[in-house]
């Protein structure tokens, strides 16, 4: 229980910290990452935490359907799939795509855990999926089933304190660990996961950076985001909490192509910390995000840092669609 709010336990926590020995080496900074792709196989990643949360709430308000959004190659698509299926809820998923598209990775498991797939094309997804959402909602319930929405990426006030348990994790393993980390990096796609650690280091007083780097849109858009998940994850906690915005520190410059579109320089990053660290990036968010922490501490932009924690949210599966770009 986070503040006196209940959440289901389904990912397998904590998540293991290692130090990158050759990394921190090439770099001269002692890199570190917290393996929340350890989360689950099925659940792989970030997506979980918050959902714990919001799948508590919906089971709370009597619901037996769940409704969701994302790309074809979602993360939080699958795992809001995987935990349906777990628990013995139905779920639907609006996808942005359509069936010829990379019928691979998590969309082969959207499928192989009976979501019933929505297709919208990008414009729909982009200016109309919360809309869409509402309307199947409202479908479902003529159906006399009783839905609920989970937001893109579970990023809400209720989603977002999945990553303050996360950084309460972080504080109990560093004093295990020996270790006091000055930033804590992640891979920013929808503001939920970067808004928890920010607010988990607020309410501690730990001083610590929080540094995201956005895998879509602008720095300017997600920092406006952050401030508003803030706000609304603010008014869920008991408690007279007064905590500043500032300092949200998102690092633009390696969106590269676009969301989910890789650049060859990025897949050529991801293959060399395989061969050499001997774990898997994926290319939408913790390679971009990876890729971008390496070159800024490369070209000495983030001096002020000796312990640098890197978040990985997972999401291997997103890597098999894209096997035909990689020069093996």
């Amino acid at each position: 229980m986070l503040y006196g709010i209940e959440k289901l336990n389904l990912a397998n926590l904590p998540t293991p910290i290692e130090k990158l020995e050759k990394v921190s080496f090439c770099l001269n900074k002692n890199v570190y990452i917290k393996r929340d792709d350890y989360t689950g196989f099925e659940f792989s990643g970030n997506k979980i935490r918050k959902l714990e949360f919001s799948v508590n709430e919906a089971l709370k308000k009597g619901a037996n359907h769940l409704i969701t959004c994302g790309a074809m190659q979602s993360n939080h698509a699958r795992a809001t799939a995987v935990v349906a299926a777990k628990i013995g809820l139905g779920c639907t998923l609006i996808l942005k795509g359509n069936e010829r598209d990379e019928v691979d990775g998590n969309y082969f498991l959207d499928k192989l855990f009976g979501a019933e797939v929505v297709f919208v094309s990008a414009d729909d997804y982009a200016f109309r999926r919360n809309e869409i959402m509402e309307n199947t909602k409202e479908e479902l319930r003529k159906k006399g089933l009783k839905p609920y929405i989970i937001p893109e990426g579970a990023s809400n006030g209720i989603g977002s304190l999945g990553y303050i348990n996360c950084f309460e994790e972080i504080l109990i393993q560093e004093k295990e660990l020996g270790i006091d980390f000055d930033a804590i990096v992640v891979a920013v796609g929808s503001g939920g996961t970067y808004t928890g650690l920010y607010l988990g280091n607020q309410l501690h007083k730990s001083n610590k950076e929080i540094i995201g780097f956005n895998v879509s849109s602008t720095a300017e858009h997600f920092i406006n985001r952050v401030s508003e998940l803030v706000d609304e994850t603010l008014s869920l906690l008991q408690g007279d909490f007064k905590v500043s915005k500032e300092h949200i520190n998102i690092i633009d410059g390696y969106v590269g192509r676009g969301y989910a579109i890789s650049r060859v320089e990025e897949l050529e990053f991801i293959e060399k910390i395989a061969q050499n660290e001997g774990f898997l990036l994926d290319p939408v968010y913790s390679g971009k995000a990876f890729y971008g922490l390496f070159n800024e501490i490369q070209n000495g932009k983030l001096n002020s840092f000796n312990n640098i924690l890197f978040v990985h949210t997972g999401g291997q599966f997103g890597i098999f669609p894209k096997r035909s770009l990689f020069e093996l």
